[in-house]
């Protein structure tokens, strides 16, 4: 075949390549170009016919115009096919394929006129056999570029019809002549359409045949691919399950071992001999194994489920191990179980460090318990003498002294009230670790607790020589909700540290709304703090030197202290500080805004109160400890009451049977018989019941929720102020003002 039947340079790289349209196009432009001279041998033929038997003009011409419009087709099939072979775009270029095929085309069929113009006879025999085989070469190329075939077949078939209507025409018409003439004609016509007829459906057979054998090689490839991925897969599985620290083995239907892994054998100590066709249960199951796991997993299986959990075995040696268990049925085709897949994890080492932390964690709480005990015990112990030391410093205070004697009287008091404040924080900071903390939020006067807050402390500035300003800003409301005490505590500290530090310049309050509640900033000029130290500064007994303590004191627990309570209500503290520059600490407390309350009317209610009230009252004080006595007997002696006192509970009772009192100062901790349980045993009496105020050193919540529950109506904790005593009793005493002065204070 003379037109693009050879092997082309460029090969595709498979069959659907190699029937793409720009291989097929490759394949069309090197036929065409590599049979370019094979072609001609046949135009020359023709030409020196013509010119050996009529005109040799006219065969030269007719060689000429041949020769030239196969050269013009030959031209651009060699840049197209070249274009391909380099992998250049020619995609500009094949729309002239048809047309250089028309030219062509029209140069050999104006050969063949020539031809048969200048021969005397018409030579029609030559003439038709040169346009037959010239078709038959138009036509092998239809699968590879048809749209230039049809131009060639189209012309061609034009010619042949130009030549049968010219020989027709110059010959009589003799009936058998014609006919024989026509079939000949025919006959030719359908030899060549049978020719391209049955190359061109070779040509899409074979296509069609090396198609779909491809697309079965492609199915075979990715099956092949699919298996061996399997094979692979299958191939690392087994090598992860013998080479497993877990326990692996298989089950069949019927719940036997049919393979295990090494781990098996270290773990139980039975070999795979020994574990092939024994069931799991009947090889490792043990006295202490759970009945209940067994049913469980006998469920699963019975199921065809899924199975996790810990059960206890024994091994081959007979030691008790703790297995997690994970049992996977394996289903086939039609959902029955084909096997069970069974993985466990030796656990017995985990149970035993889960068993220590377990007791390590009681041992914690033991001694957390036992912390907050001690506690309990010390605040009790601190604070008992402690109400004697700073209640008859107060007596001596008040007395007439000389000035020598006040200043030795005001050291003991301020000494004593310094022991209690580390005493207070670090009660602090004992409930906040311990997340025992009772908040106690009510609405409060938010403008008069930032005055009445910062009011004690312009002494102490005025006294440095520095400036202490509060700005409150216009839309912070007057009255809100929260835990005013903690917020109040919250801003002793971070002020009374604002004035610690500062000796120049001045501390200011800033007070600015915040979504929810409010932000106060509290900025100093003072000494600042050092970056490093930043991080550091709300740690516990931290200080940011050294010599911070020694040069201006205190313990380090309120900045503590301070951000702990303010997390508890829902807010922050922060600061930023530069050395040398000064320090600024930011509080955020989400505390909802309020309408007015009646607050103020209670406070002034109790201003009002006289303690002529108290005229007549028989007060009782049960108090184990002398020098308690002796203050309560100071601090009440102006008064108009009646007074006695029992030293410890049992006395306490029967005094209260005899006397009557109106009002009992019970001590929670005494001899003989407990405050809480001379309460229980006052209120058991029956008619008219006193009003029983806890008067104690306990100063927790859990202490003020326990005397209440045993059936006293007040909480005071010591030491005690006279003030705060008179207040308490006054109010306890008197239904007509609400009891908020015996609130438990913060200790």
């Amino acid at each position: 075949m003379q037109d693009g039947t050879g092997p082309a340079d460029h090969r595709p790289t498979g069959v659907k390549a190699y029937f793409e349209p720009r291989n097929l196009l490759a394949r069309y432009a090197r036929g065409r170009v590599i049979h370019f001279a094979k072609r001609q041998i046949l135009t020359l033929s023709a030409g020196l016919v013509v010119t050996a038997t009529a005109n040799p003009a006219t065969g030269l011409m007719a060689i000429a115009i041949a020769l030239a419009c196969e050269y013009i087709d030959f031209l651009l099939l060699r840049h197209i096919w070249r274009g391909i072979r380099h992998n250049r775009d020619v995609d500009h270029l094949t729309p002239w394929i048809p047309v250089t095929a028309a030219i062509q085309t029209i140069g050999v069929s104006i050969c063949m006129i020539l031809l048969l113009l200048s021969t005397k006879d018409g030579a029609p025999l030559f003439a038709f056999s040169f346009l037959a085989g010239a078709t038959i070469n138009a036509g092998l190329s239809l699968p590879y570029h048809k749209p230039s075939a049809v131009v060639r077949l189209v012309i061609f078939g034009m010619t042949t019809v130009a030549f049968v209507a010219a020989l027709f025409a110059g010959r009589s018409w003799d009936g058998t002549a014609l006919l024989l003439d026509c079939a000949g004609v025919m006959i030719m016509g359908f030899i060549v359409y049978s020719i391209l007829r049955f190359a061109n459906a070779t040509f899409y057979r074979n296509r069609k045949k090396h198609l779909a054998l491809l697309d079965q090689q492609e199915e075979l490839v990715a099956v092949n691919a699919e298996l061996e991925q399997s094979r692979k897969e299958a191939e690392q599985l087994t090598l992860v399950a013998r080479n497993a620290n877990d326990s692996v083995f298989i089950l069949d239907a019927d719940q036997r071992i049919i393979w295990t892994n090494d781990a098996f054998t270290k773990i139980t100590g039975y070999s795979r001999a020994e574990s092939i066709g024994k069931r799991a249960g009947d090889l490792m199951n043990g006295p202490d194994t759970s009945a209940e796991t067994v049913a469980a997993i006998q469920h699963a299986n019975r199921n065809s489920l899924p199975f996790r959990g810990e059960i206890q075995n024994i091994t081959r040696d007979g030691r008790d191990i703790w297995l997690e268990t994970n049992q996977v049925p394996v289903l086939d085709e039609n959902g029955n179980l084909s096997m069970t897949l069974a993985i466990e994890r030796d656990i017995t080492s985990a149970r035993e460090i889960a068993k220590q932390l377990e007791s390590a964690r009681d041992r914690a709480e033991d001694a957390a318990r036992a912390k907050t005990e001690f506690l309990a015990n010390m605040s009790h112990e601190i604070r008992t003498p402690m109400n004697g030391v700073i209640g008859m410093a107060d007596l001596i205070c008040d007395s007439d002294l000389s000035d020598e004697q006040r200043i030795y009287a005001e050291a003991i008091r301020s000494s004593a009230q310094s022991l209690l404040s580390l005493l207070n924080d670090i009660l602090d900071i004992s409930k906040l670790d311990a997340e025992r903390m009772i908040l106690n939020p009510v609405d409060f006067d938010l403008h008069a607790c930032l005055k009445d807050t910062v009011l004690p402390f312009r002494t102490l500035a005025n006294d440095k020589g520095i400036d202490l300003v509060l700005d409150i800003a216009p839309d912070i409301p007057r009255f809100a909700f929260g835990d005013d005490s903690r917020f109040r505590q919250i801003l002793v500290n971070l002020i009374g540290n604002a004035l610690k530090f500062t000796e120049s310049g001045g501390v200011t309050v800033t007070v600015t709304r915040a979504d929810p509640g409010f932000v106060v900033r509290v900025k100093d000029s003072g000494i600042g703090i050092a970056p490093k130290h930043l991080e550091t500064i709300f740690e516990r007994f931290s200080q940011a030197e050294d010599s911070t303590a020694r040069r201006f004191g205190g313990t380090g627990l309120g900045l503590t202290i301070s951000r702990l309570l303010a997390r508890a209500m829902g807010g922050a503290l922060e600061v930023t500080s530069s050395l040398g520059e000064g320090s600024e600490f930011t509080v955020s407390l989400p505390f909802p805004p309020r309408e007015k309350t009646d607050s103020s009317k209670g406070r002034d209610a109790r201003k009002q109160l006289r303690t002529e009230e108290l005229v007549g009252k028989k007060i009782l004080v049960a108090e184990d400890n002398k020098i308690n006595r002796v203050l309560i007997q100071k601090y009440l002696r102006d008064l108009p009451v009646k007074l006695s006192f029992a030293e410890n509970g049992r006395e306490a009772v029967e005094k209260c049977r005899a006397e009557h009192p109106d009002l009992i100062l019970m001590d929670m901790s005494m001899p003989e018989m407990s405050g809480l349980e001379a309460t229980e045993a006052i209120r058991r009496e029956k008619g008219a019941q006193p009003v029983i105020v806890a008067l104690t050193a306990n100063a927790f919540a859990t202490d003020q929720a326990a005397c209440l529950r045993a059936g006293m109506t007040g909480f005071l904790t010591k030491p005690v102020r006279r003030n705060d005593l008179i207040k308490a009793m006054l109010e306890l005493t008197n239904p007509t003002v609400p009891p908020s002065a015996t609130d438990p204070a913060p200790p």
